[in-house]
């Protein structure tokens, strides 16, 4: 038995879908509850995760040891209150040390109904999704035997069966005006952002650069966004299975070519749909502020934060453009490899071009150094750009914020919007 279980505190249960279960202490709402899981490598900024749209119907392990030190902040919020299924980990702090905390971790979880699980050896557990994937889980106080509740794991629906957007997105749309959070005068540019499950901590980047942002629901129509004749339009992240929005990624194909579009997690799913690529689910997906991306335009690596399962197949797209992609003795090297693993172009330094049915040439922008994943693409004949990264620090490493300043250069006609210097703030 797990010798934390001594005392009066509540019991919890977590089961895997492949029958694995783990006893722990409940240190949120009681109850039980069902989600996809997966784990989280961020080593602060617990409460950003939680609150955070895009791990609607998820259950959350952190893989940092102890978490809840710190405590809960209002300021640090990323939404009006939490859509994650449940949380697991292993040490929970109830007596945090900060002078920001304005509450503990545990009672924050309890306020919300989120239920929570710790006790739990999180090694095993991380690595265990690593080598069996993603799966449905369950924490449970109240079915505490195991064969019950990973039967019921296992009849639990797939998180493809909801649409998590239409769950988490705003009901209404609303604005920011960004002429109050500007450091230095600036002129101002009017953006749509559709909301598929922002945080606000991607709105407080947009703005922060010049942008005033109008955000919408998630199922605005092309024809209603163009008709406010935004200067540029914005693609938020968001939860769920890319693949069962078509009527997002339909409309999305409709702004390309016809306004500045920038996407980024979610968005930038919707944007490679609608260019006519495939979307592939990640073994495990990436989660987490420690993810290392290169820029193939300039070389640099940037430290970025990440919470996405799917991932873009970028040759699906269509074919190379051997001339803009190293030649065709290159491209055919690749082939060669027999793999999608694009660290082949982050070692030659070079940003392959594929050619779209519909948009034009689509170049790949930056790479995963983990996996070898596609993280971001730029339209060159149309005035579009994605990442499948936040950009924003809420939580993670501030080296991708230049993307917010590279949208504002799309809409101002920069043609080399995306050649920033992230280390001096200048071009290259």
């Amino acid at each position: 038995m797990n010798p934390l279980l001594a005392g009066d505190a509540t019991r919890a249960l977590l089961a895997l879908e492949d029958g694995t279960t783990f006893e722990g202490l409940s240190v949120g709402a009681t109850g039980e509850t069902f989600g996809e899981l997966v784990f989280n490598t961020s080593m602060s900024g617990y409460q950003e995760v939680i609150t955070d749209p895009s791990y609607a119907g998820q259950v959350v392990a952190f893989t940092y040891p102890q978490i809840g030190n710190y405590g809960v902040c209002a300021e640090d919020m990323q939404s009006t209150g939490t859509a994650l299924a449940g949380v697991v980990v292993h040490d929970m702090c109830h007596t945090p040390n900060n002078w920001r905390s304005e509450g503990t971790l545990p009672d924050f979880l309890a306020e919300h109904g989120i239920v929570a699980i710790e006790g739990v050896d999180t090694r095993e557990l991380t690595l265990r999704v690593r080598d069996a994937g993603t799966m449905r889980c369950a924490i449970s106080t109240t079915d505490l035997d195991p064969a019950s509740l990973v039967a019921r794991v296992k009849a639990s629906p797939s998180i493809s069966d909801t649409n998590w957007v239409a769950r988490v997105s705003t009901p209404e749309p609303y604005e920011v005006s960004a002429k109050v959070n500007l450091d230095r005068p600036r002129k101002t540019y009017k953006v749509i952002a559709l909301d598929c499950g922002e945080k606000r901590g991607i709105l407080r980047g947009l703005v922060g650069v010049g942008l005033d942002v109008r955000v919408v629901p998630w199922d605005t129509t092309a024809e209603e966004i163009l008709a406010a004749r935004p200067d540029g339009v914005f693609l938020s992240n968001g939860p769920g299975d890319p693949r069962e929005l078509p009527s997002v990624y339909s409309e999305v194909t409709k702004l390309i070519g016809k306004a500045p579009v920038f996407g980024i997690c979610l968005g930038h799913q919707m944007i490679s749909q609608a260019a006519g690529a495939a979307i592939e689910k990640l073994p495990y997906g990436h989660h987490g502020g420690n993810q290392p991306v290169m820029n193939l335009l300039s070389g640099m690596v940037e430290v970025t934060a990440q919470n996405h399962n799917y991932g873009l197949e970028y040759q699906t797209i269509g074919d190379f453009v051997p001339e803009f992609s190293g030649g065709q003795e290159t491209v055919d090297a690749f082939k060669a490899t027999g793999t999608a693993d694009w660290r082949f172009w982050s070692e030659r330094r070079i940003a392959p071009v594929v050619q779209s049915k519909d948009f034009g040439r689509i170049r790949l922008t930056h790479v995963n150094l983990n996996d070898g994943t596609p993280e971001g693409i730029q339209f060159l004949d149309q005035p579009c750009f994605s990442v499948q990264y936040h950009p924003e620090a809420s939580p993670g490493p501030h080296d991708a914020t230049y993307l917010f300043e590279a949208f504002r250069r799309l809409i101002e006609g920069d043609p080399d919007y995306l050649a920033i210097d992230v280390r001096e703030g200048r071009r290259f």
